[in-house]
């Protein structure tokens, strides 16, 4: 179907002691459109000075690519069926914790999409349901990975809706 790339880039810093794990896990990713974005290990995986806490991470760029798909599967979505989407923010959430095999991993990602729709059109709860369903079965990553992926979407506080609309128990997929 298509193919992706990513380069990363990592080279010992000045003063740095490898042999002794003394040195910095600061790298770069960079793609086929010409951006480079710091990386690196969360500190609370490898602490500073060691890390960066303001490089991307790979467990926020995991979360990030889970949230992004569904995002765009969304929004595409959303035009087919008619509604008008004016924006989209999402909160997410990975949770490191053991899997079932007992290894670290993401067990658990928390989508907590904020969706304001305009004009005359506005989905019902359940069509705002739908609408996230069918963007997660169609998300390439999420269809890649093991992790359990739940959905609440949240409401607008400027908006009016039904009470039940705004506190959701949480989609799961």
């Amino acid at each position: 179907m298509s193919s992706h790339t990513a380069k990363l880039s990592w080279s010992l810093n000045n003063g740095d002691d490898f042999a002794t794990n003394k040195y910095s896990r600061a790298h770069t990713w960079s793609f086929d459109g010409g951006l480079t974005v710091p990386g690196s290990p969360s500190p609370s995986v490898v602490p500073s000075p060691w890390s960066d806490e303001l490089a991307v991470d790979p467990e926020e760029a995991f979360v990030a690519s889970v949230s992004s798909c569904h995002l765009l599967w969304f929004l595409h979505l959303a035009r087919v069926k008619g509604y008008l989407v004016e924006s989209y923010t999402d909160d997410a959430e990975g949770t490191l914790a053991k899997n079932t095999e007992g290894k670290p991993a993401i067990t658990k990602i928390q989508l907590r999409p904020l969706v304001v729709f305009t004009g005359e059109k506005q989905p019902s709860t359940e069509a705002l349901d739908s609408l996230h369903h069918a963007a997660h079965d169609a998300c390439f990553i999420a269809n890649s990975i093991k992790s359990e992926v739940v959905c609440t979407p949240r409401c607008p506080l400027d908006r009016p809706a039904r009470p039940s609309d705004c506190d959701p128990p949480g989609i799961r997929f």
